[in-house]
């Protein structure tokens, strides 16, 4: 498998001019470093036959392995099963099962299905195909005299998912070995220092792999191994993970969690712990993001979007002395908000977000000071944040990065309890 060399091909007009930014590619990139196979050129082409099949002939000139994103839809211009199915020599045939998919995907949103929907059921003749649970657009792989296509859909969405549960295995299922990994997810570290504390491990660790992937206020690193079965690959990576964890623990919030207000809900219900939110330049994005969670109802009493200081006042009873000495703005605003809806509530926490999220400055304060609240009976701390960056545009990123921390203050306001939830009142 080490032999093999790949080479990615993106196809989409909207990435080719700069509309989309083209997320696959490095996804995909990173993926088969970790499977230990080689690339050397990436390629972006837009919706266009005559273009797309002479850079399917150039990719297979030098590769032995072409993966495209895009081109699965259903419309005139989704032609990149058309285009490679003809290059292969290979007819298109109706999959009865993907068009089965197709039409179940639509009746589970109870719209009617348009009549090419049932374009994205045709499949190369010989084909491995790959369900698509997120969409409509199944993908598939052709192998002839040693060329692999590999065809996934555009949305990272869909492409994701579809990669890890079914690519991987078709790629590796002739090296008798699995391919297992983990993912460990940092708050309060940026990329470029996690790398530097990590950067010997990552150099010199092959199998298993360390790769870290940034995310918005947040890094993930994966460490992955690939052995002759999942057990062996979990002894291999156990070394690693816990080398990790004595290095940069102490940002670690979690594993193989997903995201940070999943990690921050599973530990509310793991502990029987109820929250509730008071917002005002975040405006509900912290409720919205908890809320977001399956079983989240269970463990979130309800979110109060107070923004102007008259409901500050009316409804979480913060004082009028301290919105005249201190403004809005403040920590002492923020930790009588935070007090506030957790009386309110009755919920065991109360966490609350007030700041200047833009584009001018308020009340003296500048664009991108927040301060972020938690209140509990065991726990209480007031954070202040200056997220401007010099740049008085990002409002909606202020905003999404208080509630990071707002939740991620939350999850560890949720760690420290210790007691009995029945009896917190």
């Amino acid at each position: 498998m080490a032999t093999k060399r790949a080479e990615i091909l993106c196809i989409g007009t909207e990435i080719l001019m700069g509309d989309i930014v083209n997320t696959n590619a490095a996804y995909i990139a990173k993926e088969l470093t970790n499977l230990g196979i080689a690339m050397y050129h990436q390629t972006v082409v837009g919706d266009n036959p005559k273009r797309l099949k002479e850079s399917l002939e150039l990719a297979f000139s030098r590769s032995d392995i072409v993966i495209t994103t895009g081109g699965l839809g259903p419309t005139y211009d989704d032609l990149s099963k058309e285009t490679i199915a003809a290059y292969f020599g290979r007819k298109l045939l109706m999959d009865e099962e993907s068009l089965q998919s197709v039409i179940e995907f639509h009746e589970k949103l109870n719209i009617p299905m348009p009549e090419n929907n049932k374009k994205q059921a045709l499949m190369p003749e010989g084909s491995v195909i790959f369900p698509n649970p997120n969409g409509t657009a199944p993908g598939c792989a052709i192998e002839h005299d040693g060329k692999t296509a590999i065809m996934l859909p555009g949305p990272p969405r869909e492409m994701a998912p579809m990669f890890d549960h079914y690519v991987v295995p078709f790629l590796l299922k002739d090296s008798g070995k699995v391919l297992l990994s983990h993912n460990l997810h940092f708050y309060g570290i940026g990329e470029s220092l996690l790398e530097t504390k990590l950067h010997d491990l990552m150099e010199k660790s092959q199998n298993p792999t360390v790769a870290p992937y940034a995310k918005t206020g947040e890094v993930m690193v994966r460490v992955s191994a690939m052995a002759k079965d999942a057990a062996e690959a979990e002894q291999m990576m156990e070394p690693i993970i816990g080398e990790i964890k004595e290095t940069v623990g102490e940002f670690l919030y979690g594993i193989d969690v997903g995201d940070l207000q999943t990690a921050t809900v599973r530990t509310l219900k793991a502990k029987g712990l109820r929250a509730a939110t008071a917002e005002s330049c975040t405006g509900g994005y912290v409720s919205k993001r908890l809320t977001e969670v399956n079983g989240s109802s269970s463990v979130f009493e309800c979110g109060v979007c107070t923004y102007s200081n008259r409901m500050k006042r009316q409804l979480l009873g913060v004082k009028e002395f301290t919105l005249q000495k201190f403004s809005a703005v403040s920590p002492e605003t923020a930790a009588e908000m935070a007090a506030g809806v957790r009386k309110l509530s009755g919920a065991h926490i109360g966490v609350a977000v007030t700041g200047n999220a833009g584009p001018e400055p308020s009340e003296g304060k500048p664009v991108g000071l927040v301060y972020i609240a938690v209140d509990s009976e065991w726990h209480k701390d007031v954070f202040e944040m200056n997220i401007n960056r010099r740049d008085e545009n990002l409002r909606e990123m202020i905003r999404y990065l208080a509630s990071s921390r707002a939740i991620y203050m939350l999850l560890k306001t949720a760690e420290q309890f210790q007691g009995n939830s029945e009896a917190v009142k």
